[in-house]
């Protein structure tokens, strides 16, 4: 027997005495006292000693310390995920090994060598009940154990080298006695150190952004968010005393990849009175044994708090089961999210993850174009189509998808046709609405509106400033009565009355009185249609923004299609060329400041190099 050994098992002696004016803080009256006074329902019929259970002075199994089961061979399922730098890891090793002698349920917790025959336990417990003492052998949802510290190092979200007030068995094994001291219950669960505020998870993972970020900061209640009964002690209310326990659990974890408490990113984020909105939290989708339907269970503190507020219209969950969506049917139904996936050859999906990093975002405000606190730390694809590991702009967060991997399906069929969002607002472009850079146009007399009193003709826009809630429940793309994704309405049938109701989106920036007026698009002084051109004329007809102007940009175009300034870009399926031979178009060419002509035809009407004003 080593001298750490013998420390080791003097100091498990010494845990068994209260210190005068302290709370007995050892072994006994802990649910690891299973002598006959042991207040757990799994303990001896008549045996007085505590320690036997696991250590013997004599005749011990040849290992430490003066063990007193028989370690028989047995196969193991250990965690695994393709963030784990370190080998998989093999089977139980060191103080695991031991811990699993009983926690595996596979062994009677009497089976001890001394005495001979081991103890009588009460009842039909003679090996741990089904619950979370009972891990059995599949870990594939349980914290790994049993593998070298190091071997995971160097790794940015881990501490550079084993935590000193940890223990590792060998040299910096990490195993359950790391985390867990069997012979000290003060912290619960026989937790190493109090793990409020996440204290004992961030010894050794360092989540980048953590510390500042709003769920690490958040006061918001928990009650209705934690129903997994192990989450009913300690007392604590909020969000940011549980920490890391509020999504993820070392236990029993329902996704077990990355230790999650729900199978999916959207389940957890969605879950009770988190993002839901809703007054009643939904049920734990797992047991320790098995996936199965529980009662919420919560701490009794937490449920004299405060109910959480009724549904809300603009909740999260609310918006993405709107008619368009970033959430799917249910906005449940997601694929679940990698890490390291490529923005160009994963399956194209989205969950709350691919555009917010749990850890880090927090509740800073930006302007155009930087990425607001909501995004920070999530990765992106920059304006040159180069992945990046953290987006500094939103718009690098919106090219993940709708860039380069975008669809090749074009929503509105038009003269010049891209669905490659990166490409549309490249300031190279003939014209371009600012979200990557400032405008080409500083002449907009439509500009500022009423509504957007600020804005300016060289102010730049984020892509949520059209694409959001329609609601106003929050200010991110998660869903809309408005397809694609759109804050207001946005008319695009042919035919549509002109009203405010109709191109409110448009609307909103470009001041309606302007746009009626014909300030930038003038009438002819001699009237050659029916309305007399002008917007006002066009949207007399029935004509749609839409139906002329591309509203992200329009990419350079190598064939004699116009211009494209202004945004203009014809849809095709309204707006015809004056003669369908080969390489003709419907034109616009602009030829000046608030001036130009077309050669097209449009509800019957030709325009043959028609000018204006």
């Amino acid at each position: 027997m080593t001298p750490l050994s013998l420390i080791v098992l003097f100091g498990a002696f010494l845990s068994l005495v209260p210190v005068a004016g302290h709370p007995a803080t050892g072994i006994v009256d802990s649910k690891h006292d299973l002598s006959v006074s042991g207040p757990g329902p799994v303990k001896a019929e008549t045996e007085t000693r505590i320690c036997v259970f696991c250590h013997t002075p004599h005749n011990a199994t040849p290992r430490t310390p003066l063990w007193n089961r028989e370690i028989g061979p047995k196969v193991y399922t250990f965690y695994w995920s393709e963030t784990l730098q370190s080998p998989v890891p093999a089977q139980p090793t060191g103080a695991t090994k031991l811990c699993l002698s009983c926690h595996d349920g596979t062994t009677a917790i009497g089976a001890v060598v001394n005495p001979a025959g081991g103890i009588a336990v009460a009842g039909s417990l003679a090996t741990p009940p089904s619950g979370f003492s009972n891990l059995g052998t599949i870990l594939l949802g349980h914290h790994p154990v049993s593998f070298s510290y190091s071997s995971a190092l160097p790794n940015a979200e881990l501490a550079a080298t084993p935590p000193p007030r940890l223990i590792f068995g060998g040299i910096d094994d990490l195993q359950c006695t790391t985390c867990h001291d069997p012979h000290d219950d003060t912290n619960g669960k026989f937790l190493a150190m109090d793990n409020r505020y996440s204290a004992l998870c961030i010894t050794c993972h360092k989540k980048i952004g953590w510390e500042g970020s709003a769920h690490a900061t958040s006061t918001a209640l928990v009650a209705g968010v934690l129903p997994i009964p192990s989450k009913t002690w300690p007392n604590w209310l909020t969000v940011a005393e549980w920490g890391c326990e509020v999504c993820h659990t070392p236990h029993f974890a329902a996704g077990p990849k990355w230790l999650l408490n729900y199978t999916s990113s959207s389940s957890f984020c969605l879950s009770g009175s988190c993002h839901d909105g809703t007054s009643t939290p939904p049920p734990p989708i797992h047991t320790p044994s098995a996936p199965a339907v529980m009662a919420p269970q919560i701490s009794s503190a937490a449920q004299t708090s405060p109910a959480p507020k009724a549904a809300k219209p603009g909740s999260i969950r609310a918006q993405i089961r709107k008619t368009s969506s970033h959430g799917g049917k249910s906005g449940l139904d997601d694929l679940l999210h990698y890490p390291k996936e490529s923005t160009r050859s994963a399956v194209r999906h989205v969950t709350c993850v691919d555009c917010h990093n749990l850890h880090v975002t927090n509740r800073q405000k930006a302007s155009a174009p930087y990425a607001p606190g909501a995004l920070q730390g999530v990765k992106g694809v920059d304006r040159n189509g180069m992945e990046t590991p953290r987006a500094v702009y939103e718009y690098e967060v919106c090219f993940r998808c709708h860039g380069d991997h975008n669809p090749n399906v074009p929503y509105v069929l038009r003269v010049v046709n891209t669905t490659n969002a990166r490409l549309a607002f490249d300031p190279y472009n003939p014209s371009y609405h600012p979200v990557i850079g400032m405008g080409k146009n500083l002449n907009i007399p439509s500009i500022p509106s009423s509504y957007e009193p600020s804005l300016t003709a060289s102010s730049m826009i984020y892509c949520t400033d059209c694409h959001r809630d329609d609601s106003g429940g929050s200010k991110g793309p998660h869903g809309s009565s408005f397809a694609p994704i759109l804050r207001e309405r946005y008319e695009m049938t042919d035919g549509t009355p002109e009203s405010y109701e109709s191109f409110a989106l448009c609307y909103r920036c470009h001041e309606r009185t302007s746009i009626l007026s014909d300030v930038s698009f003038r009438k002819k002084t001699v009237k050659t249609t029916a309305t007399g051109g002008g917007h006002s004329g066009h949207l007399a007809r029935g004509a749609t923004c839409s139906a002329c102007h591309d509203p992200h940009g329009i990419i350079p175009d190598s064939r004699p299609s116009g211009s494209h300034s202004h945004l203009i870009n014809f849809d095709t399926r309204i707006v015809a060329p004056v003669s369908r031979t080969p390489n003709n178009f419907p034109k616009f060419n602009d030829t000046g400041v608030f001036s130009g002509n077309c050669t097209l035809v449009c509800h019957g009407v030709v325009h043959n190099n028609q000018s204006y004003p």
